[in-house]
């Protein structure tokens, strides 16, 4: 199914994932229609539902579940906002999505117009961070005690392409895919970084991360290179975190 109005892609994608504990799978879904949003997946039917509705201009990308307080967290990449959604709807409703964060470090650059802002959202903490794609940028938003958001803090520079990220252990280093250059950047608490994996070991425009134990998964798109998507397992090493 092709729709020529679904911002970025032309067409209808599944974005962002998040699993909760049970095995409940919360998916973002960008169409350009009204059925742009949040769907939960039962893990048992395996049949998917919409529990939140998102602006049909946006693209809801990166998603992160903070299930301790029962909320998501959906960055629009092209309207440049992190939505904090109720995970707790009736078997027929949905939950009313909240623009939580919002602002210039996350939006995407003025020009090009199909530039992307904010994308990767984890929760860690106590806190929500959020990768700016265009812009370069690894950010921290601290929750308040209300559920509201803190300013905004940047935490690293100079990351153009970040697409989703994820930490490698106790401290905030991250590994962090970058989309553009075919890379993986490990991003150090001060804000420092440096290339870990290239295209040289196989990445095709990396999209995001997963570290289990000592192993690192990251999965290639190939959205720009048109060749090789792959899935690349690496071995952490205690340098990198």
């Amino acid at each position: 199914m092709t729709n020529p109005d679904a911002p970025v892609t032309g067409a209808p994608v599944a974005t962002g994932i998040a699993r909760a504990q049970d095995g409940t799978l919360y998916v973002n879904y960008a169409t350009g229609t009204k059925l742009t949003g949040v769907w939960r997946v039962n893990p048992k039917t395996h049949t998917a539902r919409q529990i939140a509705y998102l602006p049909q201009t946006g693209f809801p990308n990166g998603l992160a579940l903070d299930e301790h307080h029962g909320v998501l967290y959906a960055a629009d990449s092209v309207l440049g906002t992190v939505w904090r959604i109720p995970t707790k709807v009736g078997s027929r409703g949905c939950a009313k999505p909240a623009a939580w964060a919002t602002g210039t470090k996350l939006q995407p650059p003025t020009a090009p117009a199909e530039a992307l802002g904010a994308n990767g959202v984890k929760v860690r903490h106590g806190a929500v961070w959020v990768a700016n794609v265009d812009k370069g940028l690894l950010l921290r938003i601290p929750v308040k005690t209300d559920g509201t958001a803190d300013p905004i803090e940047t935490r690293a520079t100079g990351l153009r392409g970040i697409d989703d990220f994820e930490f490698t252990g106790r401290d905030n280093t991250v590994l962090a895919a970058l989309i553009y250059s075919s890379e993986v950047a490990a991003v150090r608490p001060d804000g420092t970084h440096a290339i870990v994996l290239t295209s040289r070991g196989g990445l095709s425009n990396p999209t995001s991360v997963a570290i289990h134990g000592k192993t690192v998964y990251v999965p290639s798109a190939a959205f720009f290179t048109m060749k090789n998507p792959n899935l690349l397992l690496a071995t952490r090493n205690k340098h990198h975190g």
